[in-house]
């Protein structure tokens, strides 16, 4: 096709279009005038309407007022009387004009004025009435006839103009409708017709200019292609040719060198770019020597990385091209920089872990036999006080021992915590006394609190735990004296805060911060502060754990913990736990009983460690509960089926030796008699029992080692509501068939 039959066929497409729309627009304008022309009738219609029904309203608070007045005698009820009155003939002159154009309404207003002017007489006769003669003059005028038909009659009148009236508007209103629906398949029909002549004259084009410009448009659609794919990287990418100036680059390569965009533009020397990165602070490019003696493959990439003044790592990858130009690709590493720190971490984690998990199920049961035979040595020792000392001193250990177990567990993240809605600012100062006593004199505690805080999702005893862990470090920071501040607050940690610390969900948190005006740490101690065993105190006065305590409870919490600290300036801490979204717990309250409770309820007790099981064992009888004892979990199911009506509470370890679990024994025993309460115990929970770090809903656990009175309450915490048996509770030691488990 000629560019002349090209021509000729865009003028003939143009003057189409053009009738088209001269035609369309000349019946639209005619329609939606006739449609304006409607819609102004049918206000009219409107305004008649309400006119007509404002004039009905006047004549019954004409009638309202005179019917007060004439009751009470009281000239207020005559404001109504005296207000409608006045607003009759105002409405009628007013209906009159409005019905200027209708004959028949015309009649009908003409008939309704006598009417209304007799109603209007006849108020005014039983108000002048009841003015002279009293309210029996004025009632013997109401009771007649003549006020009642006069009312009857104007209100006849008012609804055959109103019923009259909302007939002109029904139809009126289906003529409007019926003219924009008029216009509306017109606008359509010319749409659609000016659509489809649109695109024949766009088929004639393309045929037209197809085959002429068919090169062109595909190297045009490979270089937008290629631009496109380039700005959308999210490396940076500068392509420079064989005299090494720069021909083609992205966003992406200004933003990460940094570079002024004044000196990107076609044309400019690699040499240019290398001198300006050179600067201090910003990643050096290769020198131009380098990059012409610097491979000795020329065909090979070359990589290397840099970091910038920012922290960012960035990498450069410099690939030859053919021609003997390369191109030049930045990538920001620092996301993954990020990453492989976090995974270490999680990898260090991991490691001491399966260690603490390991060996805390043995060491417990150890510790447990140990705490527990101290302790039923001691209540039953009477009068020798060195023996009670020696005693307490190796209970002193074995806790300490249980201690350091806890806080290894803690930092593993392998403590079973129950986190419930914490009201810090009701929980925070009850701590304040216990911290002035423990730090001493010398060191002044301030306590800042913020308006309006958010209740925290933690466990309220860790919680407790880790801040008096902060205290106490913060002490050993101020050996001379100084403050220590505990300030409470709500942060909300953004989008922008989570990119620079990949283990952050965005959120609501409650901070609790910790600081002290000690001597402060450099950045190298800082980094490695939460580490285990960390310790920068003298050898005998720290394990290194109690900020990996801390770290571990609020990374399993949900949390985030920060640290700032300048040497000779002091340290901050701030913990920050995820906002609890529900009712707040109330605070529990302490107190010292002065005895245990005791029971008579049967207990089985299950555990594979005869030491644990015996002191166990002895702990329960001696506090009046019958006890009934097994070695495993099959042993315990036979214990249980001799002695399936007796039993009130399984007391069980998690791990048991053996098929049958600790988990699956308390659910096999409840669904033989689901009264049965069941109460966990063991040195290390396995996932049984706890899933993400915190405990099943309903699952009651008793920490190895326990002591005697935590035993006693759980116990008793457990049974609250069982009645008694009938007979005395005493110890029923059943021998298992075989021996302790391994």
């Amino acid at each position: 096709m000629t560019q002349y039959l090209v021509r000729r066929a865009n003028l003939l497409v143009l003057g189409v279009l053009m009738a088209i729309v001269a035609l369309v627009g000349a019946v639209t304008w005619e329609r939606l005038n006739a449609s304006r022309e409607a819609r102004e009738w049918s206000q009219h219609s409107y305004r008649v309407l309400s006119t007509t029904k404002d004039l009905a309203i006047a004549l019954r608070d004409a009638e309202r007022g005179q019917r007060g007045y004439v009751l009470t005698g009281r000239d207020e009820y005559l404001a109504p009387y005296d207000a409608a009155r006045d607003r009759l003939g105002l409405l009628q002159g007013e209906l009159q004009k409005l019905t200027a154009d209708n004959p028949a309404q015309q009649e009908r207003i003409r008939a309704l004025a006598p009417a209304i002017q007799h109603k209007l007489e006849e108020l005014a006769q039983t108000v002048q009435a009841r003015r002279d003669g009293g309210l029996e003059n004025a009632l013997r005028i109401v009771n007649g006839d003549a006020g009642r038909n006069h009312m009857r009659e104007a209100e006849a009148m008012l609804d055959g103009m109103l019923a009259e009236e909302q007939r002109l508007l029904d139809e009126r209103l289906a003529q409007n409708d019926g003219r924009a629906a008029w216009v509306r398949w017109m606008v359509i029909a010319g749409s659609a017709l000016a659509v489809l002549t649109m695109l024949w004259a766009a088929r004639l084009l393309n045929q037209a200019w197809s085959r002429s410009y068919a090169t062109e448009a595909e190297q045009r659609a490979l270089a937008m292609r290629l631009r496109t794919t380039i700005d959308s990287l999210s490396q940076g990418v500068a392509v420079f040719g064989p005299d090494r100036r720069l021909a083609n680059w992205n966003e992406c390569f200004q933003v990460l060198l940094d570079l002024p965009k004044a000196m990107l533009r076609p044309g400019i020397a690699y040499g240019a770019f290398a001198e300006h990165t050179g600067e201090p602070g910003r990643p050096a490019l290769e020198s131009e020597d380098q990059v012409r003696h610097g491979s000795r493959n020329p065909r090979e990439a070359v990589t290397y990385e840099r970091e910038r003044a920012d922290g960012h790592h960035l990498e450069i990858r410099r690939t030859p091209m053919p021609d003997g130009g390369f191109v030049l690709t930045i990538s920001d590493m620092t996301k993954r920089a990020q990453a492989e720190a976090v995974l270490r971490e999680a990898q260090k984690m991991q490691a001491v872990g399966q260690l603490t998990g390991g060996i805390a199920h043995d060491f417990n049961n150890l510790l447990q036999v140990i705490l527990g035979n101290l302790e039923f040595v001691r209540a039953k020792l009477d009068g020798d006080a060195r023996l009670q000392q020696r005693i307490e001193r190796a209970a002193w250990a074995a806790q300490r021992g249980a201690t350091l177990t806890g806080q290894l567990l803690a930092f593993a993240r392998k403590q079973p915590l129950a986190p419930a809605p914490v009201d810090l600012a009701a929980t925070m100062p009850d701590l304040i006394p216990l911290l002035r006593r423990t730090l001493g004199e010398h060191i002044e505690v301030r306590y800042v609190e913020t308006a309006g805080l958010w209740p925290a999702m933690a466990d309220p005893a860790q919680l407790e735990s880790a801040v008096l862990n902060l205290a106490l470090n913060a002490r050993d920071a101020m050996p001379g004296g100084g403050r220590l501040t505990i300030e409470l607050g709500n942060k909300v940690l953004d989008e922008a805060y989570a990119r620079n610390n990949a283990e952050i969900t965005p959120g609501d948190y409650a901070m609790v911060a910790v600081s002290d005006t000690g001597h402060g740490m450099t950045p190298d101690i800082v980094r490695r502060v939460f580490e285990p065993f960390f310790t920068t105190k003298p050898d005998g006065k720290g394990t290194g754990l109690g900020l990996a305590m801390v770290f571990g409870f609020v990374k399993q919490s949900g949390g985030h913990v920060k640290i700032y600290s300048e040497p000779g300036e002091g340290t901050t801490v701030k913990i920050y736990l995820p906002r609890a979204v529900g009712a707040v717990a109330a605070a529990p309250v302490t107190g010292t009983p002065v005895e245990l409770p005791r029971g008579s309820a049967t207990v089985l007790v299950v555990e594979d460690e005869a030491g644990v099981r015996e002191i166990a064992c002895a702990i329960l009888s001696d506090l009046g509960y019958r006890v009934l004892e097994a070695v495993d979990g099959e042993d315990a199911l036979r214990v249980f089926g001799t002695n399936l009506a007796s039993v009130d509470l399984l007391l069980t370890d998690v791990v048991l030796p053996g098929k049958v679990r600790g988990r699956e024994l308390a659910e096999r025993v409840q669904a033989l008699r689901p009264e049965v309460r069941v109460l966990f115990m063991s040195g290390y929970t396995e996932n049984s029992i706890v899933h993400h770090g915190r405990l099943d809903d309903g699952v009651h656990l008793v920490g190895k080692p326990f002591k005697r009175e935590q035993l006693a309450r759980k116990v008793a915490e457990v049974l609250k509501g069982v009645a008694a048996p009938p007979e005395a509770g005493n110890v029923v030691h059943l021998r298992p068939v075989r021996d302790a488990g391994p």
